[in-house]
Protein backbone atom coordinates (compact mmCIF):
# COMPACT_ATOMS: atom_id res chain seq x y z
CA UNK A 1 0.00 0.00 0.00
CA UNK A 2 1.24 3.47 -0.84
CA UNK A 3 2.36 5.55 2.16
CA UNK A 4 2.23 9.36 2.31
CA UNK A 5 3.49 11.83 4.90
CA UNK A 6 1.90 15.28 5.09
CA UNK A 7 2.47 18.22 7.45
CA UNK A 8 1.35 21.80 7.93
CA UNK A 9 -1.94 23.61 8.46
CA UNK A 10 -5.19 21.90 7.54
CA UNK A 11 -5.28 23.74 4.23
CA UNK A 12 -1.68 22.74 3.52
CA UNK A 13 -2.10 19.05 4.36
CA UNK A 14 -5.26 19.05 2.27
CA UNK A 15 -3.33 20.37 -0.73
CA UNK A 16 -0.61 17.75 -0.23
CA UNK A 17 -3.12 14.90 -0.03
CA UNK A 18 -5.05 16.26 -3.01
CA UNK A 19 -1.91 16.49 -5.13
CA UNK A 20 -0.87 12.95 -4.20
CA UNK A 21 -4.31 11.47 -4.89
CA UNK A 22 -5.38 13.75 -7.74
CA UNK A 23 -6.46 10.95 -10.07
CA UNK A 24 -8.68 9.38 -7.42
CA UNK A 25 -10.13 12.73 -6.31
CA UNK A 26 -10.97 13.80 -9.85
CA UNK A 27 -12.54 10.45 -10.64
CA UNK A 28 -14.73 10.46 -7.54
CA UNK A 29 -15.62 14.12 -8.11
CA UNK A 30 -16.82 13.31 -11.64
CA UNK A 31 -19.94 11.57 -10.29
CA UNK A 32 -23.09 13.62 -11.00
CA UNK A 33 -24.67 15.28 -7.96
CA UNK A 34 -27.53 17.53 -6.90
CA UNK A 35 -25.94 20.97 -6.17
CA UNK A 36 -28.78 22.10 -3.90
CA UNK A 37 -28.53 18.95 -1.78
CA UNK A 38 -24.75 19.16 -1.59
CA UNK A 39 -25.01 22.79 -0.47
CA UNK A 40 -27.04 21.68 2.56
CA UNK A 41 -24.36 19.18 3.65
CA UNK A 42 -21.60 21.66 2.92
CA UNK A 43 -23.21 24.48 4.91
CA UNK A 44 -23.52 22.22 7.95
CA UNK A 45 -19.86 21.25 7.72
CA UNK A 46 -18.65 24.84 7.32
CA UNK A 47 -20.70 25.83 10.36
CA UNK A 48 -19.75 22.99 12.70
CA UNK A 49 -16.36 21.71 11.48
CA UNK A 50 -14.89 24.62 9.51
CA UNK A 51 -11.34 23.23 9.66
CA UNK A 52 -12.48 20.00 8.02
CA UNK A 53 -14.19 22.00 5.26
CA UNK A 54 -11.01 24.06 4.84
CA UNK A 55 -8.88 20.93 4.58
CA UNK A 56 -11.20 19.51 1.93
CA UNK A 57 -10.94 22.77 -0.02
CA UNK A 58 -7.19 22.21 0.07
CA UNK A 59 -7.70 18.69 -1.31
CA UNK A 60 -9.64 20.14 -4.24
CA UNK A 61 -6.94 22.73 -4.86
CA UNK A 62 -4.18 20.14 -4.80
CA UNK A 63 -6.09 17.83 -7.13
CA UNK A 64 -7.17 20.58 -9.52
CA UNK A 65 -10.82 19.66 -8.99
CA UNK A 66 -14.08 21.52 -8.40
CA UNK A 67 -14.39 21.94 -4.60
CA UNK A 68 -18.16 21.46 -4.65
CA UNK A 69 -17.76 18.21 -6.60
CA UNK A 70 -15.09 17.03 -4.15
CA UNK A 71 -17.43 17.77 -1.28
CA UNK A 72 -20.21 15.86 -3.06
CA UNK A 73 -17.90 12.85 -3.26
CA UNK A 74 -17.56 13.08 0.54
CA UNK A 75 -21.25 12.44 1.14
CA UNK A 76 -20.95 8.70 1.67
CA UNK A 77 -24.54 8.64 2.90
CA UNK A 78 -25.28 8.34 -0.84
CA UNK A 79 -23.00 5.28 -1.25
CA UNK A 80 -22.54 1.87 0.36
CA UNK A 81 -19.82 -0.52 1.44
CA UNK A 82 -19.11 -3.31 3.88
CA UNK A 83 -16.69 -4.07 6.70
CA UNK A 84 -16.10 -6.10 9.82
CA UNK A 85 -14.55 -4.93 13.08
CA UNK A 86 -13.15 -7.11 15.85
CA UNK A 87 -11.96 -6.26 19.37
CA UNK A 88 -9.99 -8.35 21.85
CA UNK A 89 -9.72 -6.72 25.26
CA UNK A 90 -6.53 -6.88 27.38
CA UNK A 91 -7.95 -9.53 29.71
CA UNK A 92 -8.17 -12.09 26.87
CA UNK A 93 -4.92 -11.36 24.98
CA UNK A 94 -1.61 -13.13 25.43
CA UNK A 95 0.33 -9.99 26.38
CA UNK A 96 -2.44 -7.97 28.04
CA UNK A 97 -2.66 -5.58 25.09
CA UNK A 98 -5.83 -4.22 23.50
CA UNK A 99 -6.29 -5.42 19.90
CA UNK A 100 -8.59 -3.98 17.23
CA UNK A 101 -8.95 -5.44 13.72
CA UNK A 102 -10.78 -4.37 10.58
CA UNK A 103 -11.53 -5.66 7.09
CA UNK A 104 -12.66 -3.01 4.61
CA UNK A 105 -14.88 -4.32 1.80
CA UNK A 106 -15.51 -2.08 -1.20
CA UNK A 107 -15.70 -2.33 -4.99
CA UNK A 108 -12.70 -4.32 -6.19
CA UNK A 109 -11.72 -1.63 -8.69
CA UNK A 110 -10.85 0.78 -5.86
CA UNK A 111 -8.23 -1.41 -4.16
CA UNK A 112 -5.20 0.30 -5.80
CA UNK A 113 -6.50 3.71 -4.66
CA UNK A 114 -6.28 3.06 -0.93
CA UNK A 115 -3.29 4.55 0.82
CA UNK A 116 -1.87 5.12 4.28
CA UNK A 117 -1.23 8.70 5.44
CA UNK A 118 0.71 10.14 8.37
CA UNK A 119 -0.74 13.53 9.31
CA UNK A 120 1.23 16.13 11.27
CA UNK A 121 -0.77 19.27 12.03
CA UNK A 122 0.58 21.68 14.70
CA UNK A 123 -1.32 21.39 17.98
CA UNK A 124 -2.87 18.01 17.11
CA UNK A 125 -1.77 14.42 17.73
CA UNK A 126 0.18 12.70 14.98
CA UNK A 127 -2.41 10.65 13.10
CA UNK A 128 -2.06 7.57 10.92
CA UNK A 129 -4.97 6.74 8.64
CA UNK A 130 -5.94 4.39 5.83
CA UNK A 131 -8.50 5.45 3.26
CA UNK A 132 -9.61 5.94 -0.32
CA UNK A 133 -7.65 8.97 -1.44
CA UNK A 134 -8.39 11.71 1.15
CA UNK A 135 -11.46 9.91 2.56
CA UNK A 136 -10.64 7.98 5.74
CA UNK A 137 -11.73 4.45 6.58
CA UNK A 138 -9.66 3.83 9.74
CA UNK A 139 -7.23 5.77 11.87
CA UNK A 140 -5.10 6.03 14.99
CA UNK A 141 -3.16 8.74 16.79
CA UNK A 142 -0.19 9.06 19.12
CA UNK A 143 -2.45 10.09 22.01
CA UNK A 144 -3.54 6.43 22.08
CA UNK A 145 -6.80 6.50 20.12
CA UNK A 146 -7.95 3.82 17.68
CA UNK A 147 -10.83 4.49 15.27
CA UNK A 148 -12.42 1.94 12.97
CA UNK A 149 -15.97 1.77 11.68
CA UNK A 150 -18.36 -0.23 9.54
CA UNK A 151 -21.14 1.18 7.42
CA UNK A 152 -24.76 1.14 8.50
CA UNK A 153 -27.81 2.27 6.52
CA UNK A 154 -29.76 4.48 8.94
CA UNK A 155 -33.34 5.21 7.96
CA UNK A 156 -33.06 8.68 9.55
CA UNK A 157 -30.28 10.14 7.39
CA UNK A 158 -30.46 13.92 6.94
CA UNK A 159 -28.50 16.81 5.52
CA UNK A 160 -25.66 17.46 7.95
CA UNK A 161 -21.94 16.81 8.37
CA UNK A 162 -21.14 13.70 6.29
CA UNK A 163 -20.00 10.83 8.45
CA UNK A 164 -16.70 10.39 6.59
CA UNK A 165 -15.85 14.02 7.48
CA UNK A 166 -16.89 13.41 11.09
CA UNK A 167 -14.28 10.63 10.97
CA UNK A 168 -11.56 13.19 10.22
CA UNK A 169 -12.51 14.99 13.44
CA UNK A 170 -12.73 11.83 15.53
CA UNK A 171 -9.18 10.70 14.71
CA UNK A 172 -7.74 13.95 16.15
CA UNK A 173 -9.25 13.41 19.62
CA UNK A 174 -7.00 12.55 22.55
CA UNK A 175 -9.34 10.62 24.82
CA UNK A 176 -11.97 7.96 24.32
CA UNK A 177 -14.66 10.21 25.78
CA UNK A 178 -13.78 13.04 23.39
CA UNK A 179 -13.77 10.63 20.44
CA UNK A 180 -17.25 9.38 21.35
CA UNK A 181 -18.45 12.98 21.62
CA UNK A 182 -17.03 13.77 18.17
CA UNK A 183 -18.56 10.66 16.59
CA UNK A 184 -21.98 11.64 17.91
CA UNK A 185 -21.78 15.27 16.79
CA UNK A 186 -25.35 16.64 16.96
CA UNK A 187 -25.10 17.97 13.39
CA UNK A 188 -24.04 14.61 11.90
CA UNK A 189 -25.85 13.53 8.74
CA UNK A 190 -25.84 9.87 9.78
CA UNK A 191 -23.57 7.48 11.62
CA UNK A 192 -21.26 4.57 11.16
CA UNK A 193 -21.11 1.77 13.62
CA UNK A 194 -18.07 3.19 15.40
CA UNK A 195 -15.47 1.03 17.16
CA UNK A 196 -13.41 3.37 19.31
CA UNK A 197 -10.62 2.27 21.62
CA UNK A 198 -7.79 3.79 23.64
CA UNK A 199 -4.49 2.43 24.86
CA UNK A 200 -5.58 3.05 28.46
CA UNK A 201 -7.70 -0.08 28.01
CA UNK A 202 -11.11 1.15 27.03
CA UNK A 203 -13.12 0.18 23.97
CA UNK A 204 -16.70 0.85 22.93
CA UNK A 205 -18.91 0.00 19.97
CA UNK A 206 -21.45 2.68 19.04
CA UNK A 207 -24.41 1.93 16.78
CA UNK A 208 -26.21 5.06 15.69
CA UNK A 209 -28.15 7.10 13.20
CA UNK A 210 -28.57 10.80 12.69
CA UNK A 211 -30.49 11.30 15.92
CA UNK A 212 -29.99 8.30 18.18
CA UNK A 213 -27.17 6.01 19.30
CA UNK A 214 -26.57 3.11 21.65
CA UNK A 215 -23.38 1.50 22.93
CA UNK A 216 -22.52 -2.18 22.77
CA UNK A 217 -19.94 -3.52 25.21
CA UNK A 218 -17.56 -6.43 24.54
CA UNK A 219 -18.78 -9.78 25.89
CA UNK A 220 -16.27 -12.16 27.46
CA UNK A 221 -13.56 -9.77 26.36
CA UNK A 222 -14.34 -9.82 22.62
CA UNK A 223 -16.59 -7.99 20.19
CA UNK A 224 -17.52 -8.21 16.50
CA UNK A 225 -19.69 -6.04 14.29
CA UNK A 226 -20.63 -6.00 10.62
CA UNK A 227 -23.10 -3.87 8.62
CA UNK A 228 -26.50 -4.05 10.29
CA UNK A 229 -28.15 -2.88 13.48
CA UNK A 230 -28.05 -5.31 16.41
CA UNK A 231 -29.04 -3.19 19.42
CA UNK A 232 -32.72 -3.84 20.28
CA UNK A 233 -33.42 -0.11 20.68
CA UNK A 234 -32.22 0.69 17.16
CA UNK A 235 -33.65 -2.08 14.99
CA UNK A 236 -36.22 0.37 13.62
CA UNK A 237 -33.36 2.40 12.09
CA UNK A 238 -32.40 -0.38 9.67
CA UNK A 239 -32.68 1.12 6.20
CA UNK A 240 -31.24 -1.77 4.20
CA UNK A 241 -33.25 -4.67 2.84
CA UNK A 242 -30.10 -6.65 2.02
CA UNK A 243 -28.61 -7.48 5.42
CA UNK A 244 -28.62 -11.29 5.15
CA UNK A 245 -24.95 -11.37 4.16
CA UNK A 246 -24.03 -9.06 7.03
CA UNK A 247 -25.95 -11.24 9.47
CA UNK A 248 -24.12 -14.33 8.24
CA UNK A 249 -20.71 -12.65 8.52
CA UNK A 250 -21.46 -11.51 12.07
CA UNK A 251 -22.66 -14.98 13.05
CA UNK A 252 -19.45 -16.52 11.72
CA UNK A 253 -17.23 -13.93 13.45
CA UNK A 254 -18.93 -14.50 16.79
CA UNK A 255 -18.62 -18.25 16.31
CA UNK A 256 -14.87 -17.97 15.74
CA UNK A 257 -14.40 -15.59 18.67
CA UNK A 258 -16.32 -17.90 21.03
CA UNK A 259 -14.52 -21.05 19.89
CA UNK A 260 -10.98 -19.90 20.73
CA UNK A 261 -9.72 -21.17 24.09
CA UNK A 262 -6.19 -19.73 23.92
CA UNK A 263 -5.37 -16.06 24.59
CA UNK A 264 -5.70 -13.83 21.56
CA UNK A 265 -2.70 -12.63 19.55
CA UNK A 266 -2.40 -10.36 16.52
CA UNK A 267 -1.84 -13.40 14.31
CA UNK A 268 -4.93 -15.11 15.69
CA UNK A 269 -7.07 -12.03 15.06
CA UNK A 270 -5.73 -11.79 11.52
CA UNK A 271 -6.73 -15.43 11.15
CA UNK A 272 -10.34 -14.53 11.91
CA UNK A 273 -10.21 -11.74 9.33
CA UNK A 274 -8.93 -14.33 6.83
CA UNK A 275 -11.81 -16.77 7.25
CA UNK A 276 -13.50 -17.94 4.02
CA UNK A 277 -16.46 -19.88 5.40
CA UNK A 278 -19.78 -19.15 3.64
CA UNK A 279 -18.23 -17.31 0.66
CA UNK A 280 -19.19 -14.97 -0.91
CA UNK A 281 -20.60 -13.80 2.45
CA UNK A 282 -17.32 -14.60 4.19
CA UNK A 283 -15.23 -12.42 6.46
CA UNK A 284 -12.40 -12.39 3.90
CA UNK A 285 -14.09 -11.49 0.63
CA UNK A 286 -12.50 -11.95 -2.77
CA UNK A 287 -12.32 -14.35 -5.69
CA UNK A 288 -12.33 -14.20 -9.47
CA UNK A 289 -14.80 -11.65 -10.72
CA UNK A 290 -15.83 -10.48 -7.23
CA UNK A 291 -17.47 -7.06 -7.49
CA UNK A 292 -16.93 -6.33 -3.79
CA UNK A 293 -13.82 -7.60 -2.07
CA UNK A 294 -11.67 -6.90 0.96
CA UNK A 295 -9.59 -3.97 -0.30
CA UNK A 296 -7.50 -3.61 2.87
CA UNK A 297 -7.17 -5.05 6.36
CA UNK A 298 -5.52 -3.96 9.58
CA UNK A 299 -4.77 -5.33 13.04
CA UNK A 300 -3.83 -2.68 15.60
CA UNK A 301 -2.09 -3.28 18.90
CA UNK A 302 -3.65 -0.22 20.49
CA UNK A 303 -1.63 -0.56 23.69
CA UNK A 304 1.70 -0.53 21.84
CA UNK A 305 0.60 1.90 19.12
CA UNK A 306 1.53 -0.57 16.37
CA UNK A 307 -0.62 -1.11 13.27
CA UNK A 308 -0.20 -4.08 10.92
CA UNK A 309 -1.98 -3.50 7.62
CA UNK A 310 -2.06 -4.51 4.00
CA UNK A 311 -3.69 -3.89 0.65
CA UNK A 312 -6.10 -6.59 -0.46
CA UNK A 313 -7.42 -9.56 1.54
CA UNK A 314 -5.67 -10.52 4.79
CA UNK A 315 -5.24 -14.15 3.78
CA UNK A 316 -2.59 -13.39 1.15
CA UNK A 317 -1.50 -9.74 1.13
CA UNK A 318 1.91 -8.45 2.10
CA UNK A 319 2.07 -6.73 5.47
CA UNK A 320 3.28 -3.27 6.40
CA UNK A 321 3.73 -2.01 9.96
CA UNK A 322 3.37 1.54 11.23
CA UNK A 323 4.57 2.50 14.72
CA UNK A 324 3.00 5.59 16.23
CA UNK A 325 5.40 8.02 17.96
CA UNK A 326 5.56 7.56 21.73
Amino acid sequence: MRFLRVSGTHREVGRQVGAATAEVVRREAATPFDPALVDCFRAATVEHLPWVADELEGVAEGAGADPVAVFAASIVELASGGCIDLVAMPEVTADGHLLVAHNNDYPASTEPDYLAIEWRVPGEPVCFTIGLGPWLAAGWNDAGLSMTANALTPADERAGVPRVLVMRDVVTRRTLADAVEAALHPARASSYNWVLAHRDGGAVDIEGGAHRAETIEPEHGVLAHTNHYTHPALLDLEGSTGIDGSIERLRRARELLAAREEPWTSDAVRGVLSDHENAPDSLCRHGDGAEVRTVFWCVADVTAGSIRYGSGPPCTSDEDVYELPR
